[in-house]
């Protein structure tokens, strides 16, 4: 028996999911980039890969590292990078090794990026309606002229359209981030610069998309899933590919306590979500309440018996994730785990 809290991967949900949002984004005619934030993982990359995803998404330089010096050789990272001296030496020595394109949204940008890394990559980033990062789409053009005359290479565009993550809105969402990007395509074409490369997509948002202004998607929970694709109906119990296995350490006051509280689960909790997390077996239940190694959940019904374990399903897999630094692969019986394999969490801490 594994010591608990673990975080375990079903490996024949994990195939599936990776299998449908192939076949979902291929139908649209459109390439998959999976963002692999989400998983952090070799192993599970390779899977993507495998199923036809064209090159991945990372967070951050030191994911690129990472996945590039194992062979991935057409890299992604969607975020504006500040280049410096040391990164510039960094993103020199990836695309030594892989085709990587880095994120830019202002004129300032781009030109730090070019002082440091002459001739490099990059998409521009626009704002879609989540108000992170991101010029706006008539703003886009500027950017990308800005990043041309430093001697840079336009790609294209690419946003994230992360208020997707709201109940009721996923189809609205996707649907103006279409727009946003066809304005942004505009505003470049303005400036005599075209847009190979249109990117965008989120894992709540995917099914809503259509081929169109589009040519890529990067959406990464959908690998693993978890309380938030659940709760917003992105996804079924089903499709569950990640949860942290708990042990019941108490039944006080009533309630279910666990032994894997906000540093196995992570304490994501969007003001939406009707819990701290779930559980797969269980599904009316509700975390309420979590500490840092305990985790207390009402249910009704028997409680799960002292001493047994629970597959919780965190609220955000992607944190979970970053807080481990390995996955057990095995298969559940109800009672027992079925080990088959660990994978390491190869990009853990790669934070920079």
């Amino acid at each position: 028996m594994n010591a608990t809290p673990c975080l375990v991967i079903d490996p024949a949900v994990l195939q599936r999911t990776i299998d449908a949002m192939a076949a979902l984004v291929g139908g649209q005619g459109l390439d998959l980039r999976p963002h692999v934030k989400t998983h952090k993982c070799l192993e599970i990359a390779r899977l993507q890969r495998d199923a036809g995803a064209r090159g991945i998404t990372v967070a951050t330089l030191g994911e690129a590292e990472v996945f590039a010096a194992a062979g991935f050789d057409d890299i992604t990272v969607a975020y504006p990078v500040w280049v410096d001296e040391k990164s510039g030496a960094r993103l020199r020595c990836l695309r030594e090794q892989a085709s990587v394109r880095v994120g830019v949204d202002s004129v300032d940008g781009a030109r730090q990026i070019a002082r440091h890394c002459p001739a490099a990559q990059v998409l521009v980033e626009i704002d879609s309606g989540h108000h992170r990062t991101g010029a706006g789409p008539a703003e886009a053009g500027a950017v990308a002229a800005a990043a041309n005359q430093a001697g840079l290479e336009v790609a294209g565009v690419f946003t994230f359209p992360g208020h997707s993550y709201s109940p009721e809105a996923r189809a609205q969402v996707a649907a103006a981030e279409q727009d946003a990007l066809s304005a942004a395509v505009g505003s470049l074409s303005a400036q005599g610069i075209a847009s190979p490369v249109v990117s965008g997509g989120s894992s709540p948002s995917a099914q809503f998309v259509r081929s169109g202004v589009l040519t890529e998607l990067r959406p990464g929970a959908y690998v693993f899933n978890d309380a938030q694709q659940w709760e917003l109906g992105a996804c079924t119990a089903g499709d569950i590919a990640l949860t942290v296995h708990a042990t019941v350490v108490s039944h006080a006051g009533g309630r279910l306590v666990l032994d894997a509280g906000s540093k196995a689960l992570a304490a994501d909790r969007p003001a939406w979500a009707s819990g701290s997390g779930r559980l797969l077996d269980h599904p009316d239940a509700r975390i309420v309440m979590l500490s840092e190694h305990h985790a207390v959940c009402e249910l009704d019904g028997p409680l799960p018996s002292l001493g047994s374990t629970v597959r919780v399903v965190p609220n955000h897999c992607c944190n979970a994730v970053a807080l481990a630094d390995e996955f057990v692969v095995g298969n559940w019986d109800g009672e027992r785990l079925d080990e088959v394999d660990r994978w390491q969490v190869d990009a853990r801490n790669r934070n920079h």
